[in-house]
């Protein structure tokens, strides 16, 4: 597989001929990619595409990997001081004079947090972006502290990283994962990780992939069982480390990096709900990622004084390049919503009717936090505008990691004086824009696998029945049950489904809303009324916002907000019957 516009050289180290290709612009921030088992340097295929507009990307196979040749013998020329010769005959050769940025991915990250924290390598490496692969001396010492004073929980810890890491004794096996490797397991391998990880079929992995894996066991063999008996004392980062963590690594616990601020001061957290093949399933959240990192740290080089390129927000951790999508993003709750996502380093796409609202949402975005936002104009009731913006999404932006549904309407109006062309308007826009939305945005999730959340803007009134509210209140409803019911569908597929019920929120919907039955003046005259009783109110949309992300990282199925949504909530449980009698009463209009 040969990666598009790559530049190919060999460097010689030890005995051993490495292939190493580069992308972009030469004279631009190099940013070198290590690979992990059993991958070749082709995993990191769409993540270097991304990043060459704007670095100088170089990608190398590891010894006995792809096109880089084996060392003679096997045994012994896997340890990582020989690993760390290759990382330097590389950086020497494609950077001599410039420090790197340093990316690695399972046993790329196994091998760079090696390059990170030893003296040698001081002074050339600008930054490391470790995933989905621990330091085998903070490994060491994270067993030796549970196993000194083994308590219910450490002991916990250590049988569920010893049951993931099942593999790894396997490996320790002689001739039997060669045997594998280049027999039934390599030629099933492909389809396992499609099945397992979902990554996506095509020309990944390469036809090397038995005889690389069964070269590759000699780097748990050379190296494992020695750092974990004696971990070295020294291994502290010299450099600036992003760490990422894929909360549905099978093979590693998140658990594994308690403390890792102790060994690497300059730490950033991130986590992503996604499985461990993150360079091939998630290429978009990691590019965004990598260059936030690599930019950041380019600039305090430089002396350029620090702005928000990484986000610090509440929940920069969760959301920091994730892709987000907000319906009804114009204003109100949308805005504030799009906003939060924003200051929490996602990637936001506003949508609303309006046009002009959308794109200042998308601007304010990015100066709050946002790496990227963009502004998309679409009514939500329409079904072939919708499926059009999904296509495009999908195609240059990416598959959602948050979905939020919230445009809406407000409709008042005795049921009689209803026409049923008020029906359809509001449920056109409350119900059937979800489901557009759901169908459309849910349906990629799912189809990549890698879970995800949909966030539904339902009301309290779906659970407060009014006599002033037939239509709005049995659009909301509906809402809430499309949510519940897809949360039980979507459940084994890791994706997450909310409905938020904000209850009475300082909004512009009051003065949009529409009253049923009167003429143009008097509805007018109710819009003021009603817009001044909740402007008295004064629950800020802020504070949904919040309840939004709380939401998602918590997975909670169904958000009262409000202090009367959660009292209402709790009154449908438990007394229906008063909140019926409440429903009787005649509205402050």
């Amino acid at each position: 597989m040969k990666i598009h516009g790559a530049r190919e050289r060999w460097v010689s180290t030890g005995g051993v001929e490495l292939c190493v290709v580069e992308l972009g612009d030469a004279a631009r921030p190099p940013v070198v990619l290590v690979h992990g088992y059993p991958d070749s340097k082709e995993v990191w295929s769409e993540v270097a595409t991304r990043l060459a507009d704007r670095f100088h990307v170089v990608l190398y196979d590891v010894r006995g990997m792809g096109r880089s040749t084996a060392p003679a013998p096997l045994r012994g020329g896997y340890t990582l001081e020989k690993l760390t010769d290759d990382f330097m005959a590389v950086i020497d050769a494609v950077s001599p004079d410039r420090p790197v940025h340093l990316v690695g991915h399972d046993w790329g990250s196994v091998q760079s947090w090696e390059f990170a924290t030893v003296k040698r390598t001081e002074g050339r490496i600008a930054s490391f972006t470790s995933m989905s692969g621990p330091s085998l001396d903070h490994f060491g010492h994270w067993i030796k502290q549970r196993m000194k004073r083994p308590t219910p929980r450490k002991v916990g810890q250590l049988l569920g990283q010893g049951a993931k890491s099942w593999y790894v004794y396997m490996l320790h096996t002689p001739v039997l994962p060669e045997l594998a490797w280049r027999g039934p397991l390599g030629k099933r391998w492909p389809k396992i990780l499609e099945r397992v990880e979902r990554v996506p079929a095509g020309d990944y992995p390469t036809p090397s992939l038995p005889s690389d894996a069964a070269h590759g066991a000699w780097l748990y063999r050379d190296n494992v069982r020695a750092r974990l008996r004696r971990p070295r004392e020294d291994a502290y980062a010299h450099t600036p480390v992003q760490l990422i963590t894929p909360l549905g690594d099978a093979f590693l616990s998140p658990k594994l990096y308690d403390q890792l601020e102790l060994w690497a001061p300059r730490l950033t957290r991130r986590t992503l709900p996604a499985k461990h093949w993150v360079p091939r399933t998630r290429p978009d959240q990691l590019t965004a990622w990598i260059g936030e990192f690599v930019t950041a740290n380019e600039d305090l080089e430089a002396g350029v004084p620090a702005q928000r390129t990484v986000a610090d927000g509440k929940y920069a951790d969760r959301f920091g390049g994730q892709l987000v999508l907000v319906t009804g993003a114009g204003s109100g709750i949308g805005r504030a919503t799009a906003f939060a996502f924003a200051e929490a380093g996602a990637r936001v796409i506003a949508v609303d009717r309006d046009a002009e609202s959308a794109a200042r949402t998308a601007e304010m975005a990015q100066l709050i936090g946002a790496p990227t936002a963009w502004a998309e104009t679409v009514d939500v009731t329409d079904e072939q505008a919708m499926e059009k913006l999904a296509e495009k999404v999908a195609a240059e932006y990416g598959v959602l990691d948050v979905l939020v549904n919230n445009a809406g309407i407000g409709l008042s109006g005795s049921f009689f004086d209803t026409t049923p062309e008020d029906w359809k308007k509001v449920l056109d826009v409350n119900l059937w824009g979800v489901i557009h939305g759901c169908r459309l945005f849910g349906k990629q999730m799912a189809e990549r696998g890698q879970g995800g959340h949909i966030v539904n803007t339902a009301s309290a009134a779906a659970y407060q029945p009014s006599k002033a509210l037939p239509a709005y209140s049995t659009s909301k409803a509906a809402v809430l049950m499309l949510s519940e019911c897809l949360r039980a569908e979507l459940s084994d597929q890791g994706i997450g489904v909310s409905a938020i019920c904000p209850g009475l929120v300082n909004t512009n919907i009051t003065a949009t809303a529409r009253f049923a039955g009167v003429d143009a003046e008097e509805e007018k005259r109710r819009q003021k009324k009603s817009s001044r009783l909740y402007g008295l109110r004064n629950y800020p949309p802020e504070k949904v916002a919040d309840a939004i992300l709380s939401a998602v990282v918590h997975d909670m199925a169904v958000v009262p907000v409000t202090p009367e949504a959660r009292g209402a909530h709790l009154m449908s449980r438990f007394t229906p019957r008063a909140l019926r009698a409440i429903a009787r009463m005649e509205p402050p209009l």
